[in-house]
């Protein structure tokens, strides 16, 4: 079975990084695992096991017309079973070009917010099936009118082997210039309206009043970076929060922290939340999207309502005033992603869902309705 998978990326943010868990897993099954990624994507160099081809494509965006055709002719060089469509860039486009090769096509749905009408009435019913990232994705989706057939859960996954419980967590506080026994708190996140940095801002006074010397890392990039900055200096919290940037090591930073905030708005799952389960830290997340999938209040963090600040701070303080808790609750989140969210967990799901779509059956790879 040879499959091609297409993810048009930029950044390798959580689903570029599942896309690579899936291909070095399906590597070691039997078929043939193609990626094809834009012109200059950092996906392009994070594949490393050299039985995944990589292709390269120019492309201009979703209004790149030409696409269609590129990818087209990649195809017919190619000759594959199935398409696995990743991302929602150029997604029209590429479904599009699979439709008029006679492909087969699945499609991964990573994002909790309602699908608009054009995806549900014409890209849709192209897939023969859409694997959601969790169930919440998969609750939306049927509600949306989405047929139960075609809809198959397959959660993200974490690389428990590379995210871990350990770190230098002395030499990390040095390296920022922090006292060894300075407690964190920390987002991993891009910075981007529905992550919700905002509600963790206005938490923040409650939490420094009875805990003064913690410190709060914000990880990610994103174009909300500059009102954030404006958001912090409004609130007078230049002292207490950090600008950590972007960084490609957080299977190192994540274990020197000792909670993550992660009050999201919107959440399909959370590739953060499994990495930060993964290293045994203790999360306190919001109840949207798949979050409650990762996030088992009383087990391995809290829930609170999108945007209840009032609630955030009250389950930090409580995760701060006992370091206890904090570890039993980190340890039972280690044992939820070995256990649940395990990589070849997820790869052997989709590729049961690779087999599924083939048996089908049929001449177009699409859903009628």
């Amino acid at each position: 079975m040879k499959t091609i998978h297409i993810d048009l990326g930029r950044h390798l943010y959580g689903g570029g990084r599942q896309v690579v868990h899936l291909l070095e897993g399906l590597a070691a099954l039997p078929g043939e695992p193609v990626l094809v990624c834009r012109e200059g994507s950092e996906l392009s160099r994070a594949v490393r096991n050299p039985a995944v081809r990589v292709r390269t494509l120019p492309f201009g965006g979703d209004l790149d017309l030409a696409w269609t055709g590129r990818l087209r002719r990649l195809i017919r060089e190619e000759k594959p079973d199935l398409l696995h469509v990743h991302s929602r860039i150029g997604g029209f486009l590429t479904a599009l070009a699979g439709k008029l090769e006679n492909i087969p096509m699945v499609h991964s749905r990573r994002v909790d917010n309602p699908p608009h009408w054009i995806d549900l009435k014409f890209r849709f019913p192209l897939f023969r099936r859409i694997v959601t990232i969790s169930e919440g994705i998969r609750q939306v989706m049927l509600a949306h009118g989405v047929p139960e057939a075609q809809l198959v859960c397959v959660p993200s996954a974490v690389d428990t082997g590379h995210y871990q419980p350990g770190g230098e967590r002395g030499a990390f506080r040095r390296e920022l210039g922090l006292t060894e026994d300075c407690v964190l708190i920390g987002v991993v996140a891009q910075m981007i309206p529905r992550k919700g940095h905002e509600v963790l801002f206005d938490a923040l006074p409650a939490v420094l009043a009875r805990h003064p010397a913690i410190r709060v890392l914000l990880f990610g990039k994103g174009p909300l970076e500059p009102e954030l900055r404006r958001m912090v200096q409004t609130r007078g919290l230049e002292s207490k929060v950090m600008f950590a940037g972007y960084r490609i090591d957080m299977h190192r930073v994540i274990p020197c922290l000792d909670v993550v905030a992660h009050p999201a708005w919107m959440e399909g799952l959370g590739v953060a939340l499994l990495e930060t389960a993964a290293c045994g830290v203790p999360l306190v997340a919001a109840r949207a999207g798949g979050m409650p999938e990762i996030v088992h209040p009383g087990v391995n963090g809290y829930l609170i309502e999108p945007g209840d600040s009032a609630a955030l701070s009250g389950y930090l303080l409580d995760l701060l005033d006992h370091p206890d808790r904090r570890r039993e609750f980190g340890e039972a989140g280690r044992r939820l992603a070995v256990e649940r969210f395990s990589v070849e967990r997820m790869v052997a799901g989709n590729y049961a869902v690779y087999r599924e779509a083939l048996d089908q059956g049929g001449n177009d790879g699409s859903i009628r309705r």
